[in-house]
This record gives structure tokens, C-alpha cells and sequence, in this order.
């Protein structure tokens, strides 16, 4: 039978964002009924390995990757944070990670992943993050104490 138009769109927009609800919206369904839709859609056998192929596709597209990752070092290297972000977010899609926390990280890669976060953010975005953290209030609070009792 084949897939029309929409479903086609549906079954791309899947790929990028791993989210059924999303792809049916991206692929111009309404947004009161994407979620049933995206449902109904992603469970549609057709679809399913119009998806796979996709899937398929890109994990044998080294070029995709690299022409992101790509981008991504050029954006962070000329300071365009939102780009950067962007072309990160885009490699988990293209890779296939989903949303889920990845429960196997050591601290070390964590940890890396945070600086390297960080970095992307810059040093004055960082410090203003920082100041809103419950922690840091604390601390000043706290030695504002002990100078009082000295």
C-alpha cells in the first residue's frame, strides 16, 4: 500500500525527535489529537519499518554524524551557544539516545559531561546559574553565622 504524505513526515519527524506525539505535530497533525495520534501511528506496522529503514539509514550515514559534530565545534569554537546546543541535541537523536538518564555513567564521564557543559555556557552564565543554587546561599548564610558567634 505505501504511506502517504503525512505519514511519511510522521515516520522522519520520529526519527529526530523520538517522540510520538511530537513527530505527529511536526508532520501537521492537530496538536488536540497528536498524542493520539502519534499512538495510533507509530504502532502502524508500515510505519514501524518505514522507521526502522530510517533508523537504519542514518546509523550507516557516517557523514550525518560527522557533518554535526562538525557544526558543533564550530559553533562552540565561534561562541554560539544555541547552535552548539542544538547540534548536540541533534546528535543524541541521530545516535539514538532518548531522554531517559543513561543509568551506566561513572562519575568521571558525568562529571566531564558537566565541564563540558559548562564550558559551552561560559564563564558569566555560569557564575549567574550558580548564584541561584539553594547551596550557595547557604554557605554565605552559614559563615555569616560563625562570624557572628567569633
Amino acid at each position: 500500500m505505501g504511506l502517504n504524505e503525512k505519514q511519511e513526515k510522521f515516520a522522519q519527524s520520529y526519527i529526530l525527535h523520538r517522540n510520538a506525539t511530537e513527530a505527529a505535530k511536526s508532520a501537521g497533525y492537530a496538536a488536540a489529537s497528536a498524542a493520539n495520534q502519534g499512538y495510533r501511528l507509530i504502532n502502524n506496522d508500515e510505519i514501524a519499518e518505514r522507521v526502522r529503514e530510517l533508523e537504519n539509514e542514518l546509523e550507516t550515514n557516517v557523514d550525518v554524524i560527522e557533518e554535526i559534530e562538525s557544526q558543533y565545534t564550530f559553533a562552540r569554537a565561534n561562541g554560539h551557544t544555541n547552535s552548539a546546543l542544538k547540534a548536540l541535541e541533534l546528535l543524541s537523536r541521530v545516535r539514538g539516545n532518548n531522554s531517559d538518564l543513561d543509568t551506566n555513567l561513572d562519575e568521571k564521564s558525568l562529571e566531564d559531561g558537566i565541564v563540558q557543559c559548562l564550558n559551552i555556557l561560559g564563564e558569566d552564565k555560569v557564575y549567574s546559574l550558580l548564584e541561584k543554587c539553594d547551596f550557595v546561599e547557604d554557605d554565605e548564610e552559614e559563615e555569616e553565622d560563625t562570624t557572628e558567634i567569633e
